[in-house]
């Protein structure tokens, strides 16, 4: 990872998806009934990762309170979705596990996802390492002087 101390941003110009998706762990305690679920996504991405077109572009794990969140960036609304929809990838025999495992235990463990479709991105960075969009597309120097100059770029690009 490259970190810096000069304003930066990121640069992109083509379809750009954001999908969030997550897990609630709604009981604790009950480790033997949300680790499956917590481990089945890290052969996924990894998947992903290994085969450059999968349309993933890049991640990052995060945390809210104690519920994992990964935030994927793609390059293809289709891609995304043909992944999951795919009988040959690690997602549909996790996502027929889940399902079993939470129709006997429905309020132990829950999972979410949020597909955003992005018109416009402006994203600065400043002494940090590649994280985000700088880290699945391109980092640039910022060029525009504020983020709504950035911004009113229209494009996904907030080089300009």
């Amino acid at each position: 990872m490259n970190r810096t101390d000069a304003r930066t941003t990121h640069e992109y110009d083509g379809e750009l998806v954001i999908f969030l998706i997550g897990m609630t762990i709604n009981r604790p305690w009950r480790v033997d009934k949300w680790l499956p679920t917590f481990a089945a996504m890290p052969p996924m991405l990894k998947e992903l990762s290994q085969d450059p077109d999968s349309g993933l572009m890049g991640f990052q794990v995060s945390l809210s309170k104690i519920n994992p969140v990964v935030t994927q960036y793609w390059n293809s609304l289709n891609k995304l979705y043909a992944y999951a929809g795919d009988p040959q990838s690690r997602h549909r025999p996790e996502w027929a596990n889940f399902n079993r495992r939470v129709r006997k235990n429905p309020s132990i463990v829950g999972i979410w996802h949020e597909t955003y479709l992005v018109d416009r991105a402006e994203s600065v960075y400043f002494g940090t390492p590649d994280i985000g969009l700088a880290a699945a597309t391109k980092r640039v120097p910022v060029s525009a002087r504020s983020a709504r100059q950035r911004i009113a770029a229209g494009r996904t690009s907030s080089a300009d």
